[in-house]
């Protein structure tokens, strides 16, 4: 069943990713209907769960992680990463290092 809002979020992913992998638009969209993110407009928390999907799934975010770089640090270097992928899916936006709700 479709709600108004999935067919939003729906919208918003195709504008935004137009050229990303079924597999990866599937799991943002999951993300972005997620419930910590339902009052969120849908643009918004499209944007949250595709951040957040590159950083941990195409990047070396977890690894950075790992070798105890807090999250701030980890989360800095990788944003070049996360850009590239961005690009690499004809991301009609890129993360910008210094916005802080992501």
């Amino acid at each position: 069943m479709s709600t108004q809002r999935q067919r939003a979020i729906a919208k918003v992913l195709t504008a935004l990713l137009p050229q990303a992998p079924y597999a990866d638009t599937e799991k943002i969209r999951a993300d972005a209907n997620a419930r910590h993110l339902k009052t969120l407009p849908p643009s918004v928390a499209v944007w949250l769960a595709t951040v957040a999907h590159v950083r941990h799934t195409h990047t070396d975010y977890e690894a950075l992680l790992e070798d105890d770089y807090d999250r701030d640090s980890a989360r800095f270097f990788v944003v070049d990463q996360i850009n590239a992928m961005l690009t690499r899916w004809r991301a009609t936006r890129l993360l910008d290092p210094d916005d802080e709700e992501v």
